[in-house]
């Protein structure tokens, strides 16, 4: 009995602790998800107001590691839900050291191509600070892509 309480008292502590475990990292659908608020708020609210709300760092349009990132169809960042020197900009046309267009245009493509689709690139993660795989689901509504993405969890 002695050791049986100790097991029962484990068997019930385990998944509290496993609940209380932060969770930093959301999930593709989650982005996915992301994307279609943010169309719908751009549908409700109008592309001025949404902008302003996707590159609020503390708006609703940031969750966990997911932000909203807005281009125009010439490739011009209008939102950046968390870097706002990145607003203003184009890296269309810039090529990683292995040769390969930034992955702003693999999604204005997939944007301006099937108009919704997922992009999958390798970047700097910010938390690890080593290049890994992002993928992130892209959408165009009117003259605008909204994307949003998520690291792929490391494979051992």
């Amino acid at each position: 009995m002695r050791k049986l309480v100790p097991s029962l008292a484990t068997l019930f502590l385990l998944p509290i602790a496993v609940l209380a475990e932060e969770r930093v990292q959301a999930s593709t659908k989650e982005a996915e998800m992301m994307v279609h608020k943010a169309i719908a708020f751009v549908a409700k609210e109008g592309k001025e107001k949404a902008i302003a709300a996707f590159n609020d760092a503390k708006g609703p349009f940031t969750y966990l590691d997911l932000y909203v990132i807005v281009l125009d169809l010439d490739g011009k960042v209008l939102a950046h839900g968390r870097n706002q020197k990145f607003v203003g900009g184009n890296d269309t046309n810039r090529k990683d050291s292995a040769g390969n267009y930034h992955f702003s245009r693999r999604i204005l493509e997939a944007g301006k191509g099937a108009g919704k689709g997922w992009v999958e690139y390798q970047i700097e993660n910010p938390q690890s600070h080593k290049v890994e795989t992002k993928v992130a689901y892209v959408e165009r509504t009117g003259d605008i892509v909204v994307s949003c993405g998520v690291f792929k969890p490391a494979q051992n």
